[in-house]
């Protein structure tokens, strides 16, 4: 299924309208590989001249993140993350400047489905942040 398709499924399944408002949040989403905070994608929209407002930015992210369109970065302290790139991968943060790298290690993910399935669990999601200090933020 195509992107726009989805997005627009996923509207349809909230009772929400297609606007021009809401899909320009979507392309904005999209437009990066970067990991932004609500108020970020919310000021590039503005320095792009559209007119959306706060609070569509908010609410059609909350509606992409349920859908499973975009993924949400819980960062404890610090506004949640948001990215597109929805295939499993974990991330490192910096806990001074805020940098995050992505990574994937099939050992502990292999090691993290035994540990659920030891307990007699099923995996339903599961995320994994590791707080660090980067190189840069060390010296």
């Amino acid at each position: 299924m195509s992107s726009k398709n989805s997005f627009t499924n996923a509207l349809k399944k909230e009772s929400l309208r297609h606007t021009n408002q809401r899909q320009a949040v979507w392309d904005e989403i999209k437009s990066s590989d970067e990991h932004r905070d609500a108020e970020e994608i919310y000021n590039a929209l503005r320095d792009n001249n559209l007119n959306v407002s706060r609070a569509t930015v908010y609410r059609t992210i909350d509606v992409l993140h349920k859908n499973n369109l975009v993924r949400k970065i819980d960062l404890g302290d610090s506004p949640a993350k948001y990215e597109h790139q929805t295939e499993h991968h974990n991330h490192i943060v910096c806990v001074q400047c805020g940098s995050i790298e992505e990574y994937f290690d099939k050992i502990i993910e292999e090691r993290q489905i035994k540990i659920v399935e030891d307990f007699g669990f099923k995996m339903i999601r599961h995320t994994q942040n590791l707080f660090v200090l980067c190189t840069k933020c060390q010296r």
